[in-house]
This record gives C-alpha cells, structure tokens and sequence, in this order.
C-alpha cells in the first residue's frame, strides 16, 4: 500500500482550501449560499476531512459565516467591505510603491511597462479575460519589489477579498481599458519622479475600480 508523506497530506490540503476559495472568489458559490461539506467533497473529488479544514480556515479568512448546527454560508457582499478593503488598498499598496521606488525604481517601471504592454495585447485581441491574471501581477509586482514579505502578503489578501467583488466588472472592455490607463498613470507619476503625482495616480486608479465594482456588482 502506498504511504503518504506529510507534505503530501499537506498539498491536498492546500489544493481543496484554494479550489473552495476560488469557487467563492469567482461566484461558482453565491453569497448566501449553504455549503454542504459532502456536496463540495464530491465534486472536488476528495474527503471530507479537508473540505472540513478548508471551511474552517476560509471562515478565518472571512469569506464564509459559521451557522449553528447548519455548517457555513457563503458571507454577503457589502457596499461597506468594498469602500473599507479600497481604503486598506490605498494604504497598504501606497507604502509598497514608496519603497518600491526607493529599493529599484527603474527595474519597478520596466516590470510595470512590460505588464502594460502585454494587458494592450490581449486586450487588442479580445481576450479579455487575461487581464484578471495581469492586473494582479501589476500590483504583486509593486508589493513584491517592496522588500517586504509581510506587505506583500497583506497586499495579496486584500486583492483577493477585492476580487470577488470586481469578477463581474473586470470583464467589461472599457472597464479594463479605465484600469490600464489607470497602471499607465501610476507609471508615468513614477518615471517623473514625483511622489505626490505616485499617490495621487494609485488612489485614482483604486476609486475607480471601487465605482466600477459598485455600479456592476450590486
């Protein structure tokens, strides 16, 4: 019989809490929406046992709501979470391209041109789906040539949570053209050495997702 190793137990583990994850994230599972360990289990093809876990951490994580001999819910959508998680980005990512700057600044532009760039491309082609994937890169990309580990994981959460909120507006072609342009004027601001300019152009950039997200998603 084969033996698994810790590390394999653990792999499955994280496989099912991001599939369940990404299930909430892309409204496969809607808010409001009952979960039932079983149903999920099958589906994913494995046991309850980390369906179980991956529910009990997505409930830490805030995505589900814990019910009282009736299992988990999907947790509803508000206007509030969306201002509040717009204003934790502004901060959080804020810092992240101050130092950002500071530690390389022009391997942080030709990154953040490089990303705009292709987002043209496959915008030009009609794929606008690619543009989920390249919009996160372009803020990972900020966080992550922050130095800091601790800022880009909280970076990292505060999109994913932004996420589920934004799936039904980032599919519409002028929308993602208002984000590019946005990534556009976060770069100029950066090229012109102006730090004011660099705050201005990113707060813009995250109200303008944040009255995106609330004229589609509610």
């Amino acid at each position: 019989m084969k033996r698994f190793s810790i590390t394999d137990t653990e792999s499955i583990r994280r496989k099912v809490y991001k599939k369940i994850r990404e299930m909430i994230l892309k409204g496969e599972l809607a808010q409001g929406e009952r979960i039932y360990e079983e149903k999920i289990a099958k589906k994913i093809g494995v046991s309850r046992t980390p369906v179980r876990e991956a529910l009990h951490a997505l409930e830490h994580e805030g995505l589900l709501i814990s019910k009282p001999r009736s299992g988990y819910i999907v947790k509803p959508m508000s206007k509030e979470e969306v201002y509040e998680i717009c204003e934790l980005r502004k901060v959080v990512e804020g810092l992240g391209l101050r130092w950002a700057i500071d530690r390389n600044r022009e391997k942080l532009i030709s990154e953040l041109k490089k990303n705009i760039e292709l987002s043209e491309i496959k915008l030009k082609k009609g794929d606008i789906r690619s543009f989920i994937n390249l919009d996160a890169k372009f803020h990972e990309t900020i966080a992550r040539l922050s130095g800091s580990k601790r800022l880009l994981e909280l970076a990292m959460t505060l999109r994913r949570h932004m996420l589920r909120y934004r799936i039904e507006s980032i599919y519409l072609k002028d929308n993602v053209e208002r984000a590019i342009e946005g990534h556009k004027r976060i770069v100029d601001a950066i090229e012109n050495g102006r730090n004011d300019k660099v705050d201005e152009a990113l707060i813009a950039h995250i109200d303008t997702s944040r009255e995106d997200i609330l004229k589609y998603a509610f």
